[in-house]
């Protein structure tokens, strides 16, 4: 069974990334998204590590994860999952969510897995809008839709505060890291720069981020990466950009996270045009 996706946006739903997908042995690694997201199983079983355990969500329910939440992805049957997905921003979430319920706070999904065959039909169809360039469409099922979703199983998001000093110090590195994100330091280094040991740091990095630095750093490289390529910038320039040895391994990684290759990401771009 051939493994295929598509990652684009419409114009008309500013804000929102769209994804239909099947994947059969694709494993995405530990990461993370800047947006929410909404996928909704059509068939076969996606099994999915969030929260401290294995989440499953096979035909009729919906894995939903909230911005910056670490998670993985996988297969849960031999013949993989089929899925469509979107990927609405925190501000897109948020101003539905002030207009049709009554959450305070900053909104955000409770559990992250929704039996409800009606929501996973809704966000195919905002697919399926989107494809056949009904705005009108699109928009209000993306709205519906979401609300539903918040209403089924939405609450505030919990604040994340930096409290202890094994915090404060995972947060300054995470700053490094982000400054130096084509040339990072090595964990020694970074830890005796931020005046504790190695492990102490890595300790303090996986509690608060999820992931070990070099994970949370490749994720990082990924999302500029997927900033650069938005704006037209080539793969092989973006991968070296952001501290990848080449394309090759730009490639790898970002189909990992994203799900295609950076240059089918890239043409379906709205800034971006095939060459004639």
């Amino acid at each position: 069974m051939n493994e295929r996706a598509r990652h684009w946006q419409y114009d008309e739903l500013p804000g929102v990334d769209l994804l239909r997908a099947r994947y059969v042995h694709k494993r995405f690694v530990r990461h993370t998204h800047e947006n929410f997201v909404i996928a909704a199983i059509a068939d076969g079983v996606e099994v999915f590590h969030h929260g401290g355990g294995d989440q499953h969500a096979g035909p009729g329910a919906l894995a939903l994860v909230n911005p910056d939440t670490p998670h993985t992805g996988r297969a849960g049957v031999p013949e993989g999952w089929r899925y469509g997905a979107l990927y609405p921003s925190a501000d897109v979430v948020a101003e539905i969510a002030a207009e049709t319920t009554a959450l305070r706070g900053t909104p955000g999904f409770v559990s992250p897995v929704v039996d409800d065959p009606y929501a996973v039909g809704l966000v195919h169809q905002v697919l399926r809008a989107a494809d056949e360039g009904n705005a009108l469409a699109a928009d209000t099922l993306l709205r519906v839709a979401v609300t539903r979703l918040l209403r089924l199983n939405g609450g505030p998001m919990p604040r994340r505060e930096v409290r202890t000093a094994g915090a404060r110090i995972a947060a300054r590195a995470r700053g490094v890291l982000q400054e130096r994100m084509a040339q990072p330091p090595t964990l020694e280094r970074l830890a005796a720069d931020l005046g504790t040991s190695p492990f102490a740091l890595l300790r303090a990095f996986r509690d608060v981020y999820g992931m070990p630095p070099h994970a949370w750093l490749t994720n990082a490289r990924v999302r500029r990466a997927r900033q650069l390529l938005d704006t037209g910038t080539p793969p092989a320039e973006a991968a070296v950009a952001v501290g990848f040895t080449d394309q090759p391994h730009l490639n790898r990684h970002f189909s990992r996270i994203v799900g295609v290759p950076p240059g089918a990401y890239q043409r379906e771009r709205k800034n971006v045009q095939d060459p004639l």
